[in-house]
């Protein structure tokens, strides 16, 4: 029995892939982000339980942008003619947006945060260690060196983000198993979540349902890529990458100001 990938509706290219995905992350981090910039005092653990469920919903959709970021990623290692410069680029923009991804982390959680950049360009170096020519085991040990470098800086979807990344690559060419690898990381990325919500007494009706919501929009951009990408190039693909890369540091430092805003809007009122 073949294991190709059947013909799904695959209407939408690279730059509207992109674009759809930009647009839910903006949003989705805007309501979140800003309402825990406006606690002044840290209080405020869980911003969904201020939010009504419309704006909730939007805001756990910025999940469907990882995994699409993740899916380039891996594309990325295939089509790119220069892996180095690619990962050399990917750094760059990493240490660009890790300013204004600082102004907006930094009050609350310090230093000790990392943006997801950071994460691609370990998945990246990942794959690469994955396909260079050395024995197994030290590839594996690269690879894992690699997954706790996310670790160690907490950059987002530490770990996990790098083994999505590297089993999207490797199970490319086989759905089947690339679906099933795809899903059970995501379960234990959330599963570990729910763990450390038990051991910590927070786990109630109301985080279930954030947690649910979480894999779900996880689960829905793997779909957007398997069922509706078609592998093409927008019209203006060149355009289309640059935007992104800017775009990601810019969306922070905008939140960063409507966030200080707030903050000062809610100390005007005391």
């Amino acid at each position: 029995m073949s294991d190709k990938p059947k013909k799904g509706i695959k209407f939408l290219n690279r730059d509207a892939v992109k674009y759809i995905a930009i647009f839910f992350m903006f949003w989705g981090h805007l309501f979140s982000w800003t309402i825990l910039m406006s606690d002044v005092n840290n209080m405020i653990s869980d911003p969904y339980a201020l939010m009504p469920l419309w704006m909730n919903i939007v805001s756990h959709a910025s999940l469907l942008c990882p995994p699409i970021m993740f899916f380039f990623i891996a594309d990325g290692w295939k089509y790119t003619r220069d892996r180095r410069k690619y990962a050399l680029r990917l750094l760059i923009f990493a240490c660009i947006t890790q300013i204004p991804d600082w102004l907006v982390f930094m009050p609350r959680y310090g230093w000790r945060t990392a943006n997801v950049i950071f994460t691609l360009l370990f998945g990246l170096l990942a794959i690469m260690a994955w396909e260079c020519k050395i024995k197994l085991p030290l590839r594996i040990l690269l690879i894992a060196g690699c997954a706790g470098a996310t670790y160690l800086i907490s950059s987002d979807w530490e770990i996990f983000g790098v083994l999505l990344i590297l089993f999207l690559h490797i199970y490319r060419d086989r759905p089947t198993a690339r679906f099933i690898a795809y899903t059970a990381t995501a379960l234990v990325w959330k599963g570990l979540a729910v763990v450390w919500q038990v051991l910590g007494g927070t786990l109630d009706g109301a985080a279930i349902f954030n947690d649910t919501l979480d894999f779900v929009f996880v689960m829905l951009g793997f779909a957007v890529m398997t069922l509706f990408y078609n592998g093409k190039k927008g019209r203006h693909p060149v355009f289309a990458k640059w935007f992104f890369y800017i775009f990601y540091p810019v969306h922070y430092l905008i939140i960063w100001v409507v966030g200080v805003f707030g903050t000062v809007r809610h100390i005007d009122r005391f």
